[in-house]
């Protein structure tokens, strides 16, 4: 047995799809809470290259858990451990922004590194840091854009004349890289974050939108206020629809909720994070990055 998938209930299905694509048998790890909150973690039918699938949104306790399950891995006989993590937490706080505050992409960081040969994940939230493979240094780091998993999942849906719009800067790689196989516009708005919940916003040359369909493209929806805030100038530029989609969706029930109020539908994510928006599969991409990077060497 050369390669074996290894993938966590909540995203059993996720980690099923990947390894089909991959042509690599997969099994779900089983975790056993015990009373007094810690875990039971057992793996079976381990392979000589381990591919452990689980994404990182609530993550304090997912962490522990995938700690464990690495540890278990190499104890059942795995030379070398791949943790696909499709969506990464911690990577927002790459430094310390006030005295006393921990650099978490820095912790988490080493502490994958650690436990792993290499780490496999989907548009992570990286700010100043120039590549992934700073943040785990001494493995192998592969960074896969959703951009043509998602272009690709709209090019029968889109109309000629429809906008994608990001709310900032930071979303303009995403933004673009998704309209140019199109051959949509772009527009690019400009932000300024208040709070957790409250940005001010701005959309250059809104008037643009008029008469026309838009869809809000961004790597992750975490609570929406963003995106309601541009849904907001849009509805009063006459934009006739607005859509959203992004490769991340964190956001709850109640977020939802908040997007739809706001005249935002559909709202549509990759499933790098299961939820009822996660409606474009990203194992195709995955196994596409795998077989071309040298992860895949690990697995022959």
């Amino acid at each position: 047995m050369t390669a074996t998938m290894h993938g966590f209930g909540e995203c059993r299905i996720a980690a099923a799809r990947l390894a089909d694509a991959l042509g690599i048998g997969c099994s779900i790890v089983s975790v056993h809470p015990f009373p007094d909150g810690e875990s039971l973690v057992t793996v079976t039918d381990v392979g000589a290259t381990a591919y452990l699938y689980r994404s990182l949104d609530g993550p304090n306790a997912k962490l522990v858990e995938v700690m464990l399950a690495a540890s278990a891995l190499r104890d059942s006989g795995a030379a070398r451990v791949v943790l696909v993590a499709p969506y990464l937490a911690y990577m927002r706080q790459d430094r310390a922004f006030h005295p006393g505050e921990a650099v978490s992409q820095q912790v988490i960081g080493r502490l994958i590194a650690g436990f792993f040969d290499g780490l496999v994940t989907v548009d992570p939230h990286l700010h100043r840091t120039p590549a992934l493979g700073a943040v785990v240094p001494g493995i192998a780091a592969l960074n896969v854009s959703a951009a043509a998993t998602i272009a690709q999942s709209q090019a029968r849906e889109v109309s000629a004349d429809t906008i994608l719009v990001g709310p900032d800067s930071e979303s303009r790689q995403w933004v673009e890289a998704i309209a140019a196989p199109l051959g949509l516009e772009v527009m690019i708005g400009e932000k300024r974050r208040l709070g957790d919940r409250s940005v001010q916003l701005v959309l250059p040359d809104i008037a643009r939108a008029r008469g026309r369909p838009v869809i809000l493209v961004d790597d992750m929806i975490s609570s929406g206020v963003t995106l309601c805030a541009c849904a907001t100038q849009l509805h009063e530029a006459q934009a006739t629809r607005i859509a959203a989609i992004a490769t991340h969706c964190l956001a709850s029930a109640a977020d939802l909720a908040r997007l739809a109020a706001s005249g935002i539908a559909p709202v549509r994510s990759t499933d790098t994070i299961a939820g009822p928006t996660a409606t474009i599969p990203i194992a195709p991409a995955l196994a596409d990055a795998i077989r071309d990077h040298r992860l895949w060497e690990l697995t022959t």
